[in-house]
């Protein structure tokens, strides 16, 4: 197998030749500069109802279009209500005034939700494909369809859309904007967890007596749904005939990428407690599941985890797109290598990630590269299921990519505000004040959500691609973005703001470029099949692109 570091031009030696001063990258958070009173509510109390632990989505968007990403964040509710009965519940909308504060801007968005019931995810996408983005809200309940008008107020569409027909009692978890069919716009898959209400939520209890939540063997697995837009806001369930109504699970983050590169976008779908779901696009309208044969399903020892957050990106810069989920603590994080969209070989001990997660739970997971050095870097946002074990509250951990081969732990160098500890839930990801460098957004159980904004001092160079479909989706979701710079590193991303796990980041394509001032060349596939290939970029800028005519 060819390394990485090698198949660039970079021999042992010569290791990050173009990484100046990663080092010097601090986070540092500034939501106390701002006025909300949000937390993420989970109403924690001596009962402990089985939805409790997920709380906290998170979705970065551009709601009232004047170029800056703002934050929506969902939120739980009264149990065994299940109705948000105070403002204490309400989710809540933060206008980004460019200056690292924030505006509460819910209510006036039409964003309060009061009739909601318990949120989990969240996702932004343009269904409409009017030019601004709209949310889908995940719930236990009744899941919702929040259309944007265009001047950042939303107003809930849900009824006659279709996506309103689903049973009271199913918990829908995350959720997922992109164009499986290829007609321009926007689908949506939702990966269900289980059916579950109130009145049959069990009571569970350790030996001693102790309270504890259930453990998710004790619920049944269901299948994930996909929906169709038919455009005119209306969508249609077609989980049957595509191909997802055949593989029951406890789903949780939602990873799309083309890991085959056939031109289509495929699934992964983290579950817990059971095998994990690959579904693979076969083309006109029909998916397949190979988890399995993709040798993704489980991890090597065949055991059956607690997945999570899921992403799906090139770490290793070889073009193929590989898959990264966390677990609960000592089950150890995954990470998948894409072996040439044949197969994925799970090298989470090869790479140390293995050893570097053992001790903790995460949730809330992506790649980012934080040091802008060519290399993406692994983020997982940490903290138990419940409070009663040792080492229950945790910090948040940061795995540096070392030349696409192997991680090292970097949390402990990147600022105090990183390292705090909570039981932390939803995290996102997107570049908040224009610096280049991105940053971090996190919430925690009870707690004021962190935005963890990156110092951006290493001197690291950096590029930003935002696409506007025409004939494809105008969020370009699918499109593939390739770039070569003069000393002959090559790079790929790919538009799929679907992150981690409730959770949707900035749309934007994040390239870090290391000591490189300029591109030599940049392609983009676009999703309808068009390619865009321009020479001479020049670095540190956001690259707005939109698609060619034929």
């Amino acid at each position: 197998m060819l390394l990485a570091g090698l198949a660039l031009g970079v021999g042992p030696g010569e290791a990050r030749a173009e990484d100046r001063t990663a080092g010097g990258i601090r986070f540092r958070d500034v939501a106390s500069r701002s006025d909300f009173d949000y937390r993420s509510r989970n109403d924690v109390q001596k009962r402990k109802y089985f939805p409790q632990p997920m709380c906290g989505g998170i979705a970065v968007l551009d709601a009232d279009g004047d170029g800056l990403q703002d934050l929506y964040f969902t939120n739980g509710a009264k149990l065994p209500e299940l109705e948000k009965t105070d403002p204490s519940f309400y989710g809540c909308l933060l206008r980004n005034r460019g200056d690292e504060t924030f505006e509460d801007v819910t209510e006036k968005a039409g964003l309060l939700g009061e009739h909601l019931g318990f949120s989990f995810g969240v996702a932004a996408g343009d269904f409409d494909n009017d030019g601004d983005p709209d949310l889908f809200v995940s719930n236990a309940g009744p899941n919702a369809l929040f259309r944007n008008d265009g001047t950042g107020r939303f107003e809930d569409v849900t009824a006659g859309s279709g996506l309103d027909q689903k049973p009271n009692d199913l918990l829908s978890v995350d959720a997922a904007w992109f164009d499986y069919d290829g007609d321009g716009l926007l689908d949506l898959v939702v990966s269900q967890y289980t059916y579950w209400s109130p009145e049959t939520d069990r009571e569970c209890e350790l030996p001693g007596g102790q309270v504890i939540y259930c453990s998710p063997t004790n619920v049944v697995s269901v299948p994930n749904t996909l929906y169709r837009n038919l455009g005119g806001g209306r969508f249609e369930d077609v989980s049957a005939k595509a191909g997802f109504g055949g593989s029951k699970g406890k789903g949780m983050g939602i990873s799309i990428a083309d890991f085959d590169q056939n031109g289509t976008q495929d699934v992964f779908i983290a579950n817990d407690t059971v095998q994990n779901f690959l579904y693979m696009n076969q083309g006109e309208g029909r998916f397949e599941e190979m988890a399995l044969p993709y040798g993704v399903a489980y991890n090597e020892s065949g055991a059956r985890v607690s997945g999570m957050g899921s992403d799906a990106r090139d770490y290793d810069n070889d073009g193929w797109v590989d898959i990264f989920y966390n677990n609960l603590q000592n089950q150890l994080h995954a990470l998948f290598r894409n072996e040439g969209g044949q197969f994925f070989d799970y090298v989470s001990p090869a790479t140390r990630v293995a050893a570097l997660s053992r001790a903790f739970s995460g949730w809330g997971a992506g790649f980012i590269d934080y040091d802008n050095d060519g290399w993406k870097d692994i983020y997982s946002a940490n903290g138990d299921v419940d409070y009663i074990s040792d080492n229950a509250a945790q910090h948040d951990t940061l795995l540096r990519n070392l030349d696409g081969r192997s991680f090292e732990d970097a949390s402990e160098r990147v600022g105090e505000d990183f390292l705090r500890v909570g039981y932390q839930r939803g995290s996102a990801f997107a570049d908040l004040n224009e610096d280049g460098f991105l940053d971090v957004v996190v919430t925690s159980l009870n707690e004021r959500p962190r935005i963890l904004v990156s110092s951006g001092d290493n001197g690291n160079h950096w590029l930003l691609v935002s696409l506007v479909g025409r004939a494809s989706n105008r969020d370009a979701i699918g499109a593939r973005v390739e770039l070569a710079t003069p000393s002959g590193r090559k790079l790929y991303g790919h538009v799929s703001p679907s992150t981690g796990f409730m959770s949707s980041s900035d749309k934007r394509v994040h390239f870090g470029l290391g000591a490189e001032d300029r591109i030599e060349s940049l392609r983009v596939v676009w999703p309808s099949g068009r390619v865009q290939e321009l020479r001479g970029v020049e670095a540190d800028q956001v690259l707005t692109l939109e698609e060619p005519e034929p």
